[in-house]
């Protein structure tokens, strides 16, 4: 497996996974992994597939949250983190890391907002409690079986 190839199945995981799990490090340095929204599955958020079509190349990632989570406190203070998205059947998986931010961007927000995460957010989109978190990562790993493929995503191998 090359470079391109690890990218394309990457992409290809991306768009299927059920969940992501996000990964942060809390003030005492442990680890906190939770799964959420993978908001780049085809099948669960067909309206944001146009989103992402354009990051191809970067594997950018965003992800949804209450601001009263805990995971926000620990990306104010440490903002590195782990995405993981992965299909177990097929002994599939991918591994992004790098340095989230917090989307402030209004546009950004609307972008991604989802009809019924209203129950999440009663206020809507600009509600307080609701947070859009961008990663663009900048390692990421690629595994299927016994093959693993390092890779940066934001160099385009040809």
């Amino acid at each position: 497996m090359n470079d391109k190839e690890a990218r394309w199945l990457s992409l290809e995981l991306m768009e299927v996974a059920e969940v992501a799990f996000l990964t942060t490090i809390d003030s005492d340095g442990f680890p906190h992994t939770r799964a959420v929204f993978n908001l780049r599955r085809k099948a669960q958020f067909p309206k944001l597939h146009k989103l992402f079509e354009d990051h191809d190349n970067d594997l950018l990632v965003y992800f949804s949250t209450n601001t009263s989570s805990s995971k926000i406190g620990h990306i104010k203070e440490n903002p590195k983190v782990a995405a993981y998205y992965c299909k177990p059947s097929e002994f599939r998986g991918l591994m992004l890391g790098g340095t989230i931010e917090i989307v402030a961007d209004s546009d950004e927000k609307e972008a991604i907002w989802q009809d019924g995460w209203e129950m999440y957010y009663p206020e809507g989109v600009h509600d307080p409690d609701h947070t859009v978190l961008g990663l663009k990562p900048s390692y990421a790993r690629y595994y299927h079986q016994l093959d693993v493929l390092e890779f940066n995503p934001s160099v385009t191998s040809q």
